[in-house]
């Protein structure tokens, strides 16, 4: 019988699904069942290398497919026809991808199209609207429909697949790989490098503010920026910072409302732990970010969701933040409650409160897929 290592393709696209799949290849990288495979599809460029490098790791392959203001179809059609050429060359035994984006689509497609079993990890997530958020809701959806193996993050995640037909058996509550790479992240946590964080009064109240979903271009964000400053404006203790997403019609909207703002700090996308660094120095955060909603109550911070839905509703049942949508009034009235009164904010920064998982995830990952059941060992089944 073989004893050759079975090969298991981890595909990422977006920084996002950088910093949530490198605690799954760190970890099955410790395995000798196993020969972990890193396929970057470059969906983003710069902004998905820096956290890889960050965490130690180098893409054994990047299919390099961003091109300027890319739209939906090149994405998607260029992650289905490239990373399919990898799957028949590497001719893996697994194809794992992540959460929800058209890199995760494409290539779980592609995947199913060879007879090569998908798992997913973040599995289950439910907005139940296709159009929020779009186009990630139908993305997950068909996504878990060509999966064979489910990670969902939360016990509400794998409810939604046993629900919908998903086999029972191969649907594992991991809890969500990002508190992995959080709590590492923070176990080597040290000043940042970024100026605009550097140049913050050390007295000053700090609003971190990172918007950039789809649905919100136009109107929406343009929303978002006239609530900021109008936050700014009446509380004068405060300073907002903007990390802002490389798309230009996001980059635009915040040059052009807030840029000119005495107390706001524009940037580009903060290095991750630069990133989680300002989270921890927020005193409230303002963010269409599903993986915000995950890591901010870890740091004991409240978070004004900016979306109409989520599909991460412990963040919401558990009480550790408050959906406000793109309503400038809303959004305005909520964070100014929150900054003026404390024993509301107190109700939201609670300790002990993270629905999310406990650091763990990577490993329940490992474990299911190298167990008799998963098919990557000898004599395992899939």
């Amino acid at each position: 019988m073989s004893t050759e290592p079975r090969t298991v393709i981890l595909v990422v696209g977006t920084r996002p699904e950088a910093i949530k799949m490198a605690p799954v290849f760190r970890a099955l990288k410790k395995r000798s069942e196993v020969r972990p495979y890193l396929l970057a599809t470059g969906q983003h460029a710069e902004m998905l290398l820096e956290p890889l490098s960050y965490f130690g790791l180098v893409p054994d392959e990047n299919l390099g497919i961003m091109r300027e203001r890319q739209t939906l179809d090149h994405v998607t059609s260029a992650v289905l026809g490239l990373s399919g050429q990898v799957f028949d060359r590497e001719r893996p035994a697994l194809v794992l991808v992540h959460g929800d984006t058209s890199t995760t689509l494409a290539a779980a497609l592609a995947a199913f199209y060879r007879k090569i079993p998908v798992g997913h990890v973040e599995a289950g997530l439910r907005s139940g609207d296709m159009a929020h958020p779009f186009p990630e809701e139908m993305n997950r959806v068909v996504t878990d429909r060509l999966a064979s193996w489910w990670f969902a993050p939360t016990m509400g995640a794998a409810e939604n697949l046993r629900r919908e037909g998903c086999r029972p058996d191969r649907v594992v509550v991991t809890g969500n790989t990002v508190i992995d790479a959080l709590l590492w992240t923070m176990s080597r946590a040290g000043r940042p490098s970024t100026p605009a964080l550097l140049d913050l009064p050390p007295e000053a109240r700090v609003l971190l503010l990172t918007a950039h979903r789809r649905e919100s271009w136009g109107a929406g964000l343009e929303s978002i920026c006239r609530a900021m400053g109008r936050i700014l404006d009446r509380v004068p203790d405060v300073w907002g910072v903007v990390p802002m997403h490389r798309n230009p019609a996001v980059r635009e909207t915040f040059q052009n409302f807030l840029g000119h703002h005495p107390r706001v700090r524009l940037c580009d996308p903060l290095p991750y732990p630069d990133f989680i660094w300002a989270m921890g120095r927020s005193t409230l955060i303002l963010s269409d970010s599903g993986g915000v909603q995950e890591e901010a109550p870890v740091l004991e911070k409240p978070v004004l969701v900016l979306r109409s839905v989520t599909e991460r509703p412990e963040a919401l049942t558990e009480g550790t933040a408050v959906l406000v949508g793109t309503d400038e009034e809303r959004i305005f009235s909520t964070a100014y409650r929150l900054l003026t009164d404390p024993e509301a904010y107190g109700a939201l920064a609670r300790k002990g409160m993270n629905p999310f998982g406990k650091g763990d995830a990577a490993e329940k990952i490992c474990e299911a897929l190298l167990s008799p059941m998963g098919g990557l060992t000898a004599g395992g089944s899939r």
